[in-house]
């Protein structure tokens, strides 16, 4: 493979990363980059000075890096490779959805277009990954998605869980245990201020919640209540 491929695979690794999150940070930290990829700092410093000069995003010295719109154009392959390959682990091989975003890092380095097109048709054409998360188009188009943080929703609303936002394990074995996995209708009774825990409904099941790990779900809220929201 001639370094201009690899280059271009592994700009959109990073891209891929940095879209993921600039949804939460707006503009994302070398550091937090640096350890979501897995590479030092000094090499992440490098590929961002590679990806400036060609005009994939922007760096504001001692704040972060933002993709531009060409940036966020090379991320799309690289984010439809990865979640399609979630989806078949999952779904196809029979993998935990807790294990499938590190084993996809891996099993999709080895995929071409025909193997992705394969996976796609033996998925059955998925639009989301195991995790919520919305699969781009072959086109390179990112569905909208329209849901918000279940910290921001106020008691007494009627929600669909939409998209769980944690890699960690424990946490997604944990929320699979308690059946919160996407597409999971809840009322949600209460939100305690500061910080506190969240009371809710799922089906014949009550749960109570900590903020930490509400932290993780965007939900689609399908009726709103009239009680407070949790306050940070």
């Amino acid at each position: 493979m001639s370094d201009a491929a690899t280059n271009s695979v592994a700009m959109q690794r990073y891209a891929a990363e940095l879209f993921r999150l600039q949804e939460e940070n707006p503009l994302v930290p070398l550091s937090l980059l640096s350890d979501v990829i897995g590479a030092s700092p000094q090499a992440v410093s490098q590929m961002m000075r590679r990806m400036s000069q060609r005009a994939l995003l922007v760096h504001e010295p001692y704040r972060g890096v933002r993709l531009t719109e060409e940036g966020q154009r090379i991320a799309m392959p690289a984010l439809r490779r990865h979640r399609l390959t979630e989806v078949f682990l999952v779904r196809i091989m029979g993998y935990d959805w807790a294990a499938a975003h590190e084993l996809a890092d891996t099993f999709e380095q080895g995929l071409n277009d025909e193997l992705e097109q394969r996976i796609d048709e033996l998925t059955g054409f998925p639009t989301r990954c195991p995790h919520g998360e919305p699969i781009p188009s072959k086109d390179g188009v990112m569905p909208v998605v329209s849901d918000q943080p279940l910290i921001e929703v106020p008691s007494g609303s009627d929600c669909v869980i939409s998209r769980v936002q944690t890699h960690d394990f424990d946490k997604l074995r944990y929320i699979a245990k308690l059946g919160l996995v996407p597409g999971e209708a809840f009322h949600l009774f209460s939100c305690a201020p500061f910080k506190g825990p969240l009371r809710l409904k799922a089906g014949r099941h009550d749960h109570v919640i900590g903020y930490e790990l509400a932290k993780s779900f965007r939900v689609e809220v399908a009726s709103v209540g009239t009680g407070n929201k949790t306050k940070p």
